[in-house]
C-alpha cells in the first residue's frame, strides 16, 4: 500500500559567491561554482579552524591566476622551475558528467 502526503524539504537554491556576491545560477537553473576548502588538523598553526569559500567562476579562475602568479615568483630563480600552466590545478577535461576516473 502506497501512503502520499505533502513534505517540505529545505534545498539548497542558490549559492552565492563569497567574493563578489553574484548569483552562481546559471539561465538553465544548474548552480556552477567552485570551492576553496580547508580543514586544519593536529599541529597545525590553524588546528582545529575550517575554511569554506564558495566562487562563481570568474572569481574561481581569478583567485586560480593568483595561485599561479605566486608560485611563478616563489620559483622564478630555480634552475628547473615548476611548471604553473594553464592545467595547474586541473584534475580532469571534458568531464561533463563528473564520471571521470
Amino acid at each position: 500500500m502506497k501512503i502520499t502526503g505533502r513534505v517540505e524539504v529545505e534545498t539548497v537554491t542558490d549559492v552565492r559567491c563569497d567574493v563578489c556576491d553574484s548569483s552562481t545560477r546559471l539561465g538553465s537553473g544548474n548552480l556552477e561554482y567552485g570551492i576553496l576548502q580547508a580543514h586544519w588538523g593536529y599541529g597545525a598553526l590553524h588546528d582545529g579552524e575550517r575554511y569554506e569559500v564558495h566562487l562563481c567562476e570568474t572569481c574561481f579562475l581569478a583567485t586560480l591566476a593568483y595561485i599561479k602568479q605566486v608560485r611563478r615568483t616563489a620559483h622564478m630563480l630555480e634552475t628547473d622551475p615548476r611548471s604553473s600552466g594553464d592545467d595547474f590545478g586541473r584534475v580532469s577535461k571534458d568531464d561533463f558528467f563528473r564520471d571521470s576516473r
